[in-house]
C-alpha cells in the first residue's frame, strides 16, 4: 500500500477528532507547500527521525534519443535527493536501537 494525502488525512482525523478535517487539510498542505518552496530555493528540508530532503543539480549535456540516435541537448535541472534517518533504516531492517 502506498501512501497518500488522503489517507494521511484521514489518519489524523481519527487520532484528531477535535480538528476539523478542512483544519487538517489545510495544515497538511501548508507542510507540503513548506517543504516545495524551501526545496525551490536550493534549501535542504530535515524532518528529525524521518530523513533529509534536498537539490541536486544535473549539468546540461548532450544526450541521444535511443529510438533514433540523433543527439539531443538537454538543459540542466533539478532532482530531489532524499536520505532516510538512521531510525528509519533501523526499524526497515528490524535492528534493536
Amino acid at each position: 500500500m502506498s501512501v497518500v494525502k488522503s489517507n494521511i488525512l484521514k489518519q489524523l482525523s481519527k487520532n484528531y477528532p477535535n480538528f476539523l478535517k478542512k483544519d487538517l487539510k489545510k495544515f497538511v498542505n501548508i507542510i507540503f507547500d513548506e517543504i516545495k518552496f524551501t526545496l525551490k530555493r536550493g534549501e535542504r528540508v530535515e524532518i528529525r527521525g524521518f530523513g533529509v530532503f534536498s537539490t541536486n543539480t544535473q549539468k546540461a549535456r548532450i544526450s541521444r534519443n535511443p529510438k533514433t540516435g540523433e543527439k539531443i541537448n538537454t538543459p540542466k535541472k533539478k532532482s530531489i535527493h532524499f536520505k532516510y534517518a538512521k531510525d528509519i533504516f533501523k526499524k526497515l531492517n528490524d535492528e534493536k536501537e
